[in-house]
């Protein structure tokens, strides 16, 4: 059993005031693809924001230097979801704008890009607008696609998470509701449509297909109901597709601090050899007994589709935050995550590092599992 971890970016680097929201992807060639955010001048989600890429060719053991995916002066270009297309090859990032200092007031719609890539990641097309297609005009100016991969299901679809914010439907309301949504193509990413949503309080989300053919859609909790409350990730259904959802329910299995997760195959059954052969299931967040304390990285594996979660292991303990996760060819589990640390007074703090830890499963599990 292995696992070893080390900084793909520390504060300060390349001229950016830190480094944010990781993105992970594995491509059919074994290339893994980590995005995130770099941003400019302050570290703020209202920053001069540009989408950073660095790959790897060795499995994650190191990674090439920085590609600049995606800027625009005076813009925020975030939240990266990349997928690849199984049967075309293409790789798909989507990813947000919206002008800087103008996300925190919420007065000027987001808009949603998409921009491709043929050369498993080495050159990119110019971001094309996909915004009219995939969010509605009476919605509220919040919009966020991911930040983490999408998937293409097995009949081909290609499905982005998203999140959106409604606006208030009540005098008495006391804000605008939060949800969480899909995007999805199915002429593989020349158009793109609008999904089904999940229940109010719910916010960043990350999909899978169970091997039934089902669509789990995983969310942020933004439920507010005290801070004494220990929250829980809420979970839903889609047996169309994604094109509408179950009410969603809570999983008790995994707490949060009100934070972004990230769901992955691990492996299927029908994947033959002896100790494949299992319905495997991850899923990180920052497992934080405390409410609103972003720490204690937890990556936990389900063998029942995502119903329960009997094993869990710590990734980090201190200060840890958004996290993704992709699969190595050889099956090393890969994790790109937001990594902080306590300062002499015991107090949680982000230095805006970018942390990748790879290792396998045997490591999970204790040696109670292995492929």
């Amino acid at each position: 059993m292995f696992f070893e971890e080390y900084n793909l970016y520390e504060a300060g680097d390349f001229g950016y005031h830190e480094c944010r929201i990781p993105a992970l992807l594995t491509t059919a060639n074994g290339t893994i693809l980590a995005f995130n955010e770099g941003r400019k001048f302050t570290g703020s989600d209202s920053d001069q924001i540009d989408l950073f890429l660095r790959r790897s060719f060795d499995g994650g053991v190191s990674f090439g230097d920085v590609q600049i995916v995606a800027t625009k002066d005076g813009w925020v270009s975030g939240n990266p979801a990349p997928v690849q297309d199984r049967t075309t090859g293409t790789i798909w990032l989507l990813f947000c704008r919206n002008q800087t200092e103008k996300v925190s007031t919420l007065d000027v719609p987001r808009s949603v890009w998409a921009t491709s890539s043929d050369d498993d990641g080495e050159t990119w097309d110019e971001p094309k607008e996909i915004t009219a297609s995939v969010r509605p005009s009476h919605w509220a100016a919040w919009y966020a696609t991911g930040p983490c991969h999408g998937i293409q299901m097995r009949s081909g679809r290609i499905v982005i998470p998203a999140n959106h914010r409604e606006k208030k439907q009540h005098v008495e309301d006391e804000d605008d509701y939060d949800h969480s949504h899909i995007i999805y193509s199915d002429d593989h990413g020349e158009s793109w449509k609008l999904g089904g949503s999940a229940d109010r309080h719910t916010n960043e989300s990350t999909v899978l297909e169970t091997a039934d053919g089902w669509l789990y859609l995983n969310s942020r909790n933004q439920y507010c109901s005290g801070e004494n409350v220990t929250y829980h990730r809420r979970a839903a259904w889609s047996k169309d597709g994604g094109e509408s959802f179950s009410p969603s329910v809570s999983d008790a299995g995994l707490p949060e601090p009100r934070c972004q997760g990230s769901v992955c195959r691990y492996t299927p059954a029908e994947d033959g050899p002896p100790g494949r052969g299992k319905n495997r299931v991850l899923f990180t967040n920052p497992g934080a007994p405390q409410p609103r304390e972003r720490n204690y990285l937890t990556i936990s594996l389900s063998y029942d589709e995502c119903r329960s979660w009997p094993v869990s292991k710590v990734i980090c303990e201190g200060p840890s935050s958004y996290s993704d996760l992709c699969i190595a060819q050889d099956g090393t589990i890969c994790c790109l995550y937001e990594k902080g640390n306590i300062d002499n007074k015991g107090i949680s703090t982000y230095s805006g590092d970018i942390s990748f830890a790879r290792f396998d499963l045997e490591w999970l599990t204790d040696g109670e599992d292995s492929l």
